[in-house]
Formats: C-alpha cells, structure tokens, sequence
C-alpha cells in the first residue's frame, strides 16, 4: 500500500480515538494503537509522537512491546461492551438469532481482553 493511505489512515484513526474521548462507548486507545501502525509504515515522526505521548504513550507502547491491557482498561471495556449490546438491543429489537451472534462475538472479544496480560512479564529468577 502506498504511504499516503497509511498517512490518511493514521490521522483517520487518531481523529476517532480523540472523538472516544468525549464519547463514553468509543475506545480511545485502540484507535492510537492503529494509528501508530499506520504512522509506522509512513511518517516514523508522527509514530513517534504517538508512542511518547504524555497520556497514550504508555499505554501504547506496553501493547506493542508486551501485548498488555492494563486493568482498569480491561474494566472500562468490558464495562463498554455491555453497555454498548444493551443498547443494541433495546434501540434495535433484533431477532433471538442476530442477538445472540452479537452476544457471541462480544463475549469472545471481552475474552481475548481479559486474558490480555495486565503488566509486562518479568523475568523469573531460579
């Protein structure tokens, strides 16, 4: 792909992780961990801004360095993804069926969430 879609992407990306942050069902640090992928593969500037952010930095680089969700993110999207099938399913009246699928692929992606480490692994010492 050519850098200018990473480009656009990345700056896509960062503008819907800032709109999370004013709306309470929208994640905020996912779309930075995208965008910082995107800025990767076409502006390292950009990806470096991203990775020593003041506030997402951290979080950013624990997730590409060690693959880890801290706990009150686990908390706060676990939290999100319940509310946000609740109001699915009150504001739309879906099928039993569609319900459930939703259900299901909700609770497979609160799963991977949980079982996410909540810290970098140390090393152990014998």
């Amino acid at each position: 792909m050519p850098r200018a879609f990473y480009l656009a992407a990345g700056f896509l990306l960062v503008a819907v992780g800032l709109i999370g942050i004013v709306l309470p069902l929208l994640p905020t640090t996912i779309f930075l961990i995208l965008a910082t992928g995107c800025f990767a593969r076409s502006n390292p500037r950009l990806e470096k801004w991203l990775l020593n952010h003041p506030r997402f930095g951290k979080n950013i680089q624990d997730w590409r360095n060690h693959g880890v969700i801290p706990v009150r993110a686990k908390i706060m999207a676990v939290l999100g993804m319940t509310g946000g099938y609740f109001v699915f399913l009150f504001t739309t009246a879906p099928t039993m069926p569609l319900a459930l699928i939703v259900l299901a692929v909700l609770i497979c992606c609160a799963i991977y969430v949980i079982t996410r480490p909540s810290g970098p692994r140390t090393a152990q010492v014998s």
